[in-house]
C-alpha cells in the first residue's frame, strides 16, 4: 500500500524539498501551507496535492487532515516543518513577536500532532517527525527566542517518544544546521529589520553578523535536499533512533555539547564572547 505524508509549511525551502523527494519516492503527498498561491507546480510535483493549513489556525489543521484522508483514504506520517525565524536582541524583541514565534515554532507542532493522534490510533499507527534545530542544543546569541522555542520542540519531541511508544506512534526529529538557501535568513532579518538595536548592542551584532558571513569550509552546511533525505530517512527508519542531523556546523556543535564542561565553555567563549 502506498504510503501517504502529511508536510506542513511546503511553500519553499524544507518543506517543499520534503514533498518533492518523499513524492520522488513514491509517497501520496499532502502538501500544506498558509497561502497555497505560493505552491509552483512543475512536472516533478505532479500528483502532489496542496492545500491550506495554518499552524496557528486550529480549523485549518483539521480541515486539512481531512482532506488529505479524503484524497488518499489515509495518513501514515505528519512532518511538522512550518516555522519561524528570528535574530534580534532579546531586550529589545516586543512580546508580541514572541508570542507569534512560540504559537508557530512550539504550539502550531502541537496542535497538528494532537490533530492526527485519533487518526493514527484508529489506523493502528503512525509517524511524527518535527523538524527542530541546532540552536536546540547549542543556542545562538541574538537568537535566543528562536533557539529557545526550538529548544522547546526537542525537549516536546524526545518526551514524546516514548509516550507513544504504546500507541504504535514512531517520533522522530530532524536537527538542520545552516542552510543557506531557504528563506529563514531572510525573513529572520525582515523581523529584525522592525525591531531596532539598541545602541549598546551595535557592535556585538556587528560581530555576530560577519561571523555568519565569514567563508565556511566547503561543504560544512547542509542544504535543502540534505534535510528533506533526512526526513525521508526517519519517516522510513525502523529502529529507535531519535535524532537525525544535519550538516556538518551541527554535527561538531552536538560533538562539542557533549564535551566536558570546560572544554564545552571554551568552545562557546571562542564562538560567541564579545571582542
Amino acid at each position: 500500500m502506498t504510503q501517504t505524508v502529511l508536510i506542513t509549511g511546503c511553500s519553499s525551502g524544507f518543506g517543499k524539498a520534503s514533498a518533492l523527494t518523499f513524492r520522488s519516492a513514491g509517497w501520496n503527498v499532502v502538501a500544506t501551507m498558509r497561502n497555497t498561491d505560493q505552491w509552483e507546480e512543475t512536472q516533478d510535483s505532479a500528483g502532489i496535492f496542496v492545500t491550506k493549513l495554518d499552524v496557528q489556525n486550529e480549523a485549518t489543521i483539521h480541515q486539512a487532515i481531512t482532506l488529505g484522508v479524503e484524497q488518499f483514504g489515509r495518513i501514515d506520517c505528519v512532518v511538522n516543518n512550518a516555522g519561524m525565524g528570528l535574530f534580534s536582541v532579546f531586550e529589545a524583541t516586543p512580546m508580541a513577536t514572541i508570542n507569534v514565534l512560540f504559537s508557530t515554532n512550539v504550539f502550531g507542532p502541537m496542535l497538528v500532532t494532537q490533530a492526527i493522534l485519533p487518526h493514527f490510533q484508529a489506523n493502528g499507527g503512525g509517524r511524527i517527525i518535527n523538524i527542530t534545530s541546532g540552536t536546540a542544543t547549542v543556542p545562538e546569541p541574538l537568537m535566543s527566542v528562536y533557539s529557545a522555542s526550538k529548544g522547546a520542540l526537542h525537549c516536546f519531541t524526545e518526551a514524546l517518544q516514548y509516550e507513544m511508544q504504546n500507541q504504535n506512534v514512531a517520533v522522530k526529529m530532524v536537527e538542520p544546521g545552516f542552510v543557506a538557501s531557504t528563506q529563514f535568513t531572510q525573513q529572520a532579518q525582515q523581523a529584525a529589520d522592525a525591531i531596532p538595536i539598541p545602541s549598546s548592542y551595535q557592535a556585538y551584532v556587528a560581530q555576530r553578523i560577519a561571523f555568519f558571513m565569514g567563508e565556511p569550509p566547503k561543504d560544512y552546511f547542509g542544504t535543502e535536499n540534505d534535510v528533506a533525505e533526512a526526513v525521508l530517512a526517519a519517516a522510513t527508519d525502523t529502529t529507535g533512533k531519535l535524532r537525525f542531523l544535519v550538516g556538518q556546523d551541527v554535527k561538531d556543535s552536538d560533538r562539542m555539547r557533549r564535551a566536558p564542561s570546560t572544554e564545552y565553555d571554551e568552545w562557546r567563549n571562542s564562538r560567541f564572547a564579545p571582542r
